[in-house]
């Protein structure tokens, strides 16, 4: 089979049996070489991706990738190694290569596999694997129809970036020398489209796109299209502000980043390391009463669902915030044992991280507002999560009587993430589902707007 027939033949994986195998062979091994502690962890992946601009076919990609990687501990010494090469004499080299490195690293008390009694011993089915089937031609067709529609939207719509179209599968397979022996498949499917509008010496660029796991759940390609031209067009006439302090919105699929800095300052390797404005904060206050953030790894269908982490721990839905209160941290097992304390089942980060709504739509979060800026764009990493300083590059519109009054760019979003979790006023119902952190627009109280 070619590389290229991977993603339209129908079955781009060997049976996951032979893969187990595999993984076991590779434990087996590293254990005859001395190795105390093994994991072991096979992933293919197959795909294809189409992007078409102004009618024609820009690029069309066709992808097959495989590694198989390992790590081993010799009395908390570790070593770890990879190849995308699956011939035994390659997988025996692989596994010499990583017991090799182990024995030259420096003892670590807190390297070594994950506790047996936290592996996950159940794999349950989460829906996670809807082939496409999609071929080039197919692909084609619908990536050309989503930047048609885009384009047709206006006749100040008169350029574009591509409408895409892609497909992905890939199957997982991970074990340890605990026993632990786990694996499924996983699919993602997407459709986007950029354009830029012209008004006189004006442009502005848009976009949109939807990402699901089962490709039936994706809306038309001509609704994907028609939402990226109206988002570019209403961002023609932009005005400048001047800097002021004022209430912010921030529309969902932009607030997903605001609760992503929170995670990086929970996660273990922050903490340990003294690197984190939320030190010291578990079971204190970090947002208002009414926040509750939780991890639901176990939804089906969801984009971030995992039964299991990067340590074949057993993931389970849990809060890290309730009440406003911190109550856990984002621990794989090498930080929990730096914390004294035990992982979270958080190795390779968060599963559906999940912010629960309230009941204003965006709509009603800006009569909330009443006056201020609802922030559409940001860009740029101005984010120190030692200080929890805050300050990042921003477009949006500005907002007078719950109404959007004109679009505004070249502007600074600024403060400190203490002050902006504690400034949250509403989270939106209008929940964002397309990745791994779901959430609805967010009002803040108030922001530095640094402008012309």
């Amino acid at each position: 089979m070619t590389d290229t027939a991977i993603a339209t033949a129908e079955s781009p994986f060997p049976e996951q049996t032979r893969l187990e195998a595999m993984v076991e062979d590779i434990i087996d091994q590293a254990r005859r070489l001395g190795a105390d502690g093994v994991e072991a962890g096979v992933s293919i992946d197959a795909g294809l991706s189409v992007t078409v601009r102004l009618g024609e076919t820009e690029t069309l990609e066709y992808n097959h990738d495989r590694v198989l990687g390992l790590t081993v501990y010799f009395d908390h010494r570790k070593g770890s190694a990879s190849t995308a090469d699956f011939a035994s004499e390659s997988i025996a080299a692989t596994v010499q290569a990583a017991c090799d490195i182990a024995r030259y690293t420096s003892e670590d008390s807190c390297a070594g596999l994950a506790d047996p009694e936290r592996m996950a011993s159940e794999i349950p089915d989460l829906d996670l694997y809807h082939r496409w089937g999609l071929d080039a031609e197919g692909a084609i067709e619908l990536a050309t129809e989503c930047e048609a529609a885009a384009l047709a939207v206006d006749r100040r719509i008169e350029n574009s970036e591509g409408g895409t179209v892609s497909s992905y599968v890939g199957m997982r397979v991970k074990g340890n020398s605990h026993g632990f022996l786990g694996g499924y498949l996983g699919s993602h499917h997407s459709i986007s489209c950029s354009v830029i509008g012209k008004q006189g010496e004006e442009m502005q660029r848009d976009y949109w796109s939807e990402t699901c796991r089962d490709y039936r759940d994706l809306p038309a390609p001509a609704v994907i299209g028609r939402t990226a031209g109206e988002r570019a067009l209403r961002r023609l006439g932009t005005q400048r502000l001047s800097t002021r302090e004022t209430p912010v919105v921030l529309v969902a699929e932009v607030a997903r980043s605001l609760f992503g800095n929170l995670v990086n300052a929970v996660t273990g390797s922050s903490l340990y390391r003294k690197a984190s404005f939320l030190l010291d904060h578990l079971g204190k206050p970090i947002f208002p009463g009414f926040i509750h953030i939780h991890e639901q790894p176990l939804l089906k269908k969801a984009l971030g669902s995992a039964p299991y982490d990067a340590e074949g721990v057993a993931t389970q839905a849990r809060d890290i915030v309730s009440d406003g209160i911190l109550r856990g941290y984002v621990l794989n097992s090498y930080a929990a044992c730096k914390l004294g304390m035990e992982t979270t089942g958080n190795a390779g980060g968060v599963h559906n991280l999940t912010i629960d709504p309230g009941k204003y739509d965006l709509e009603g979060l800006l009569q909330e507002m009443d006056t201020g800026l609802l922030v559409t764009e940001l860009i740029g990493f101005g984010v120190n999560i030692v200080t929890g300083d805050y300050s990042r590059g921003a477009a949006g519109f500005w907002v007078e009587g719950g109404e959007i009054q004109y679009p505004v760019d070249e502007i600074t979003v600024a403060g400190n993430l203490k002050d902006i979790f504690m400034g949250i006023i509403a989270v939106g119902n209008d929940v964002d589902m397309r990745g791994n952190t779901r959430t609805g627009s967010v009002l803040i109280d108030r922001m530095m707007i640094a402008g012309a």
